[in-house]
Protein backbone atom coordinates (compact mmCIF):
# COMPACT_ATOMS: atom_id res chain seq x y z
CA UNK A 1 0.00 0.00 0.00
CA UNK A 2 1.18 3.74 -0.66
CA UNK A 3 -0.02 7.16 -0.61
CA UNK A 4 1.08 9.43 -3.34
CA UNK A 5 0.55 13.02 -3.87
CA UNK A 6 -1.79 14.42 -6.63
CA UNK A 7 0.92 15.50 -9.06
CA UNK A 8 -1.43 18.65 -9.87
CA UNK A 9 -0.62 20.17 -5.93
CA UNK A 10 3.23 19.93 -6.50
CA UNK A 11 4.61 22.97 -6.71
CA UNK A 12 8.48 21.83 -7.10
CA UNK A 13 9.24 17.95 -7.68
CA UNK A 14 12.72 19.14 -6.50
CA UNK A 15 12.39 19.48 -3.03
CA UNK A 16 10.03 16.36 -2.70
CA UNK A 17 11.10 13.73 -0.27
CA UNK A 18 10.31 9.73 -0.36
CA UNK A 19 9.52 8.28 2.85
CA UNK A 20 8.57 4.48 3.45
CA UNK A 21 6.91 3.56 6.87
CA UNK A 22 7.51 0.25 8.15
CA UNK A 23 4.68 -0.87 10.86
CA UNK A 24 5.50 -2.48 14.28
CA UNK A 25 4.76 -5.67 15.30
CA UNK A 26 1.07 -6.79 14.88
CA UNK A 27 0.54 -3.84 12.74
CA UNK A 28 0.04 -3.17 9.43
CA UNK A 29 0.06 -0.19 6.88
CA UNK A 30 -3.34 0.62 8.55
CA UNK A 31 -1.81 2.18 11.39
CA UNK A 32 -0.73 5.03 9.04
CA UNK A 33 -4.44 5.87 8.57
CA UNK A 34 -4.08 9.72 10.18
CA UNK A 35 -0.74 10.38 9.04
CA UNK A 36 -1.06 9.66 5.44
CA UNK A 37 -2.97 12.69 4.35
CA UNK A 38 -0.46 14.90 5.89
CA UNK A 39 1.83 13.44 4.11
CA UNK A 40 -0.08 14.27 1.14
CA UNK A 41 -0.88 18.01 1.66
CA UNK A 42 2.83 18.45 2.59
CA UNK A 43 3.67 17.27 -1.40
CA UNK A 44 6.12 14.04 -0.22
CA UNK A 45 6.13 10.80 -1.32
CA UNK A 46 4.42 8.40 1.13
CA UNK A 47 4.62 4.10 0.92
CA UNK A 48 3.72 2.36 3.83
CA UNK A 49 4.45 -1.51 2.73
CA UNK A 50 2.23 -4.22 4.56
CA UNK A 51 5.01 -6.92 6.17
CA UNK A 52 4.11 -10.57 5.53
CA UNK A 53 1.73 -12.24 7.61
CA UNK A 54 0.55 -9.26 9.24
CA UNK A 55 -2.13 -6.60 8.74
CA UNK A 56 -3.74 -6.33 5.38
CA UNK A 57 -1.58 -9.60 4.76
CA UNK A 58 -2.52 -11.89 7.32
CA UNK A 59 -4.22 -14.47 5.15
CA UNK A 60 0.10 -15.20 3.92
CA UNK A 61 0.67 -15.90 8.24
CA UNK A 62 3.16 -18.99 8.12
CA UNK A 63 5.68 -20.33 10.67
CA UNK A 64 8.36 -19.60 8.09
CA UNK A 65 7.82 -16.19 7.62
CA UNK A 66 10.44 -14.45 9.51
CA UNK A 67 12.92 -11.22 10.46
CA UNK A 68 14.45 -11.53 6.40
CA UNK A 69 10.87 -11.91 4.75
CA UNK A 70 10.17 -8.72 6.52
CA UNK A 71 13.43 -7.20 5.35
CA UNK A 72 12.76 -8.45 1.68
CA UNK A 73 9.77 -7.09 1.54
CA UNK A 74 10.50 -3.35 2.17
CA UNK A 75 14.02 -3.77 0.20
CA UNK A 76 11.60 -4.91 -2.55
CA UNK A 77 9.44 -2.01 -2.52
CA UNK A 78 12.34 0.46 -2.68
CA UNK A 79 14.00 -1.68 -5.76
CA UNK A 80 10.87 -2.31 -7.66
CA UNK A 81 9.92 1.72 -7.41
CA UNK A 82 13.53 2.86 -7.78
CA UNK A 83 13.17 4.93 -4.85
CA UNK A 84 16.33 6.63 -3.68
CA UNK A 85 17.62 8.87 -0.67
CA UNK A 86 14.56 7.32 0.64
CA UNK A 87 13.73 8.57 4.72
CA UNK A 88 13.01 4.88 6.30
CA UNK A 89 11.23 4.50 9.55
CA UNK A 90 10.77 1.58 11.60
CA UNK A 91 8.17 1.66 14.03
CA UNK A 92 9.19 -0.70 17.30
CA UNK A 93 9.88 -4.35 16.10
CA UNK A 94 10.65 -2.61 12.38
CA UNK A 95 13.89 -1.30 14.47
CA UNK A 96 15.08 -4.28 13.18
CA UNK A 97 13.76 -4.20 9.42
CA UNK A 98 15.35 -1.25 8.76
CA UNK A 99 18.51 -2.13 10.08
CA UNK A 100 18.72 -5.11 7.93
CA UNK A 101 17.29 -3.16 4.71
CA UNK A 102 19.71 -0.21 5.31
CA UNK A 103 22.55 -3.45 5.12
CA UNK A 104 21.36 -4.42 2.28
CA UNK A 105 20.59 -1.17 -0.18
CA UNK A 106 22.30 1.47 1.42
CA UNK A 107 22.99 3.09 -1.65
CA UNK A 108 19.23 3.76 -1.47
CA UNK A 109 18.40 4.80 2.20
CA UNK A 110 19.17 8.42 2.74
CA UNK A 111 17.64 8.44 6.64
CA UNK A 112 16.74 6.22 9.41
CA UNK A 113 14.18 6.58 11.57
CA UNK A 114 13.42 4.50 14.81
CA UNK A 115 9.69 5.34 15.57
CA UNK A 116 9.92 4.07 19.36
CA UNK A 117 11.96 1.27 18.41
CA UNK A 118 14.72 -1.43 18.96
CA UNK A 119 17.91 -0.68 17.32
CA UNK A 120 19.74 -3.95 16.98
CA UNK A 121 23.72 -5.19 16.50
CA UNK A 122 24.97 -7.44 13.97
CA UNK A 123 23.96 -11.06 14.81
CA UNK A 124 21.15 -9.97 17.38
CA UNK A 125 17.55 -11.37 17.37
CA UNK A 126 14.42 -9.64 19.59
CA UNK A 127 14.84 -12.48 21.97
CA UNK A 128 18.74 -11.41 22.21
CA UNK A 129 16.98 -7.61 23.03
CA UNK A 130 14.07 -8.43 25.16
CA UNK A 131 14.80 -12.05 26.26
CA UNK A 132 12.15 -12.31 29.30
CA UNK A 133 9.31 -10.41 27.16
CA UNK A 134 9.79 -12.76 23.87
CA UNK A 135 10.31 -15.80 26.43
CA UNK A 136 6.75 -14.73 27.36
CA UNK A 137 5.85 -14.51 24.06
CA UNK A 138 7.30 -18.33 23.25
CA UNK A 139 4.81 -19.44 26.42
CA UNK A 140 2.18 -17.75 24.68
CA UNK A 141 2.66 -19.31 21.26
CA UNK A 142 3.08 -23.04 22.47
CA UNK A 143 0.04 -22.39 24.82
CA UNK A 144 -2.44 -20.20 22.11
CA UNK A 145 -0.19 -20.72 19.07
CA UNK A 146 0.61 -24.20 17.77
CA UNK A 147 4.02 -23.44 18.87
CA UNK A 148 4.68 -20.45 16.42
CA UNK A 149 2.05 -18.49 16.31
CA UNK A 150 2.39 -15.32 18.51
CA UNK A 151 -1.57 -13.34 19.29
CA UNK A 152 -1.04 -9.81 19.95
CA UNK A 153 0.13 -8.95 23.51
CA UNK A 154 -3.20 -7.32 25.96
CA UNK A 155 -0.75 -4.84 27.76
CA UNK A 156 2.34 -5.22 25.57
CA UNK A 157 6.09 -4.40 26.76
CA UNK A 158 4.81 -2.35 29.83
CA UNK A 159 3.58 0.30 27.80
CA UNK A 160 -0.24 -0.49 28.62
CA UNK A 161 -4.06 -1.34 26.70
CA UNK A 162 -3.72 -1.38 22.72
CA UNK A 163 0.27 -0.02 22.61
CA UNK A 164 -0.36 3.35 24.53
CA UNK A 165 -3.81 3.87 22.92
CA UNK A 166 -6.10 4.50 25.64
CA UNK A 167 -8.82 6.82 24.23
CA UNK A 168 -11.78 5.88 22.26
CA UNK A 169 -12.94 5.05 19.49
CA UNK A 170 -8.99 4.42 18.43
CA UNK A 171 -9.06 1.79 21.45
CA UNK A 172 -11.60 -0.67 19.55
CA UNK A 173 -10.38 0.54 16.15
CA UNK A 174 -6.60 -0.98 16.89
CA UNK A 175 -7.37 -3.95 19.26
CA UNK A 176 -10.00 -4.52 16.11
CA UNK A 177 -7.21 -5.06 13.37
CA UNK A 178 -3.92 -6.45 15.50
CA UNK A 179 -3.23 -9.51 14.17
CA UNK A 180 -1.12 -12.70 15.44
CA UNK A 181 2.79 -12.68 14.23
CA UNK A 182 4.76 -15.78 13.69
CA UNK A 183 7.57 -16.40 16.86
CA UNK A 184 10.43 -16.60 13.55
CA UNK A 185 9.99 -13.06 13.65
CA UNK A 186 11.18 -12.50 17.49
CA UNK A 187 13.41 -14.99 16.68
CA UNK A 188 15.70 -15.02 13.66
CA UNK A 189 18.74 -13.69 14.16
CA UNK A 190 20.17 -9.97 11.91
CA UNK A 191 22.87 -11.30 10.46
CA UNK A 192 24.87 -7.68 8.88
CA UNK A 193 27.23 -7.79 5.66
CA UNK A 194 28.64 -4.36 6.89
CA UNK A 195 28.35 -4.33 11.04
CA UNK A 196 28.87 -0.71 11.04
CA UNK A 197 26.13 0.46 8.38
CA UNK A 198 24.37 2.43 10.83
CA UNK A 199 27.51 4.82 11.98
CA UNK A 200 27.94 6.39 8.29
CA UNK A 201 23.77 6.47 7.85
CA UNK A 202 22.24 10.04 8.97
CA UNK A 203 19.60 8.60 11.22
CA UNK A 204 17.07 9.45 14.12
CA UNK A 205 15.43 8.11 17.19
CA UNK A 206 12.06 9.42 18.07
CA UNK A 207 10.99 8.11 21.63
CA UNK A 208 7.58 8.10 23.06
CA UNK A 209 8.18 9.20 26.26
CA UNK A 210 4.43 8.65 27.25
CA UNK A 211 2.41 10.68 30.40
CA UNK A 212 1.61 10.25 33.91
CA UNK A 213 2.16 7.35 36.14
CA UNK A 214 2.10 4.77 33.25
CA UNK A 215 5.04 6.82 30.91
CA UNK A 216 6.99 6.54 33.91
CA UNK A 217 6.26 2.69 34.60
CA UNK A 218 6.66 1.80 31.27
CA UNK A 219 10.40 3.62 31.35
CA UNK A 220 10.85 1.30 34.70
CA UNK A 221 9.66 -2.14 32.71
CA UNK A 222 12.47 -1.40 29.82
CA UNK A 223 14.98 -0.27 32.07
CA UNK A 224 14.74 -3.60 34.20
CA UNK A 225 13.47 -6.15 31.08
CA UNK A 226 14.59 -4.61 28.21
CA UNK A 227 17.24 -1.78 28.49
CA UNK A 228 17.79 -1.98 25.02
CA UNK A 229 14.56 -0.62 23.74
CA UNK A 230 15.84 2.37 25.08
CA UNK A 231 16.89 5.61 23.30
CA UNK A 232 20.34 5.64 22.20
CA UNK A 233 22.88 7.60 24.00
CA UNK A 234 26.25 7.43 21.05
CA UNK A 235 27.37 9.66 19.21
CA UNK A 236 25.58 10.39 15.44
CA UNK A 237 22.49 10.21 16.50
CA UNK A 238 19.66 12.58 15.93
CA UNK A 239 16.96 12.50 19.00
CA UNK A 240 13.24 13.69 18.96
CA UNK A 241 10.29 13.37 21.92
CA UNK A 242 6.80 12.97 22.07
CA UNK A 243 4.76 13.25 25.06
CA UNK A 244 2.54 10.21 24.12
CA UNK A 245 1.94 6.50 23.95
CA UNK A 246 4.31 3.77 21.89
CA UNK A 247 1.34 3.92 18.64
CA UNK A 248 1.95 7.65 18.47
CA UNK A 249 1.09 7.84 14.51
CA UNK A 250 -2.48 7.51 16.19
CA UNK A 251 -2.68 9.20 19.09
CA UNK A 252 -0.50 12.23 18.09
CA UNK A 253 -0.56 11.82 14.38
CA UNK A 254 0.51 15.38 13.27
CA UNK A 255 2.98 16.18 15.74
CA UNK A 256 4.79 12.62 14.32
CA UNK A 257 4.57 14.18 10.85
CA UNK A 258 5.96 17.35 11.78
CA UNK A 259 8.95 15.82 13.43
CA UNK A 260 9.60 13.77 10.26
CA UNK A 261 8.64 16.89 7.76
CA UNK A 262 11.84 18.58 9.77
CA UNK A 263 13.68 15.40 8.74
CA UNK A 264 13.41 16.47 5.05
CA UNK A 265 14.39 20.07 5.68
CA UNK A 266 17.90 18.96 6.94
Amino acid sequence: MDARPDPATLKDESHMATYVLVHGGWHGAWCWKKVIPLFEQAGHRLFTPVLTGLGEKAHLLAPGVGLSTHIQDVVQLIQENQLNGVILLGHSYSGMVITGVVDRIPERIGHLVYLDAVVPRDGESMADIAPMVINSLRKDARRHGDGWRVNPPVAPFGIGRAFGVTEEPDLSWVRSLLTPQPLKTFEERLLLKDPDILSRTPRTFVRCAGKGFPAVFRDVMRRLFAPRTLAPTGPGWRLGQLPTGHDCMITMPKEMTDLLLDISAV
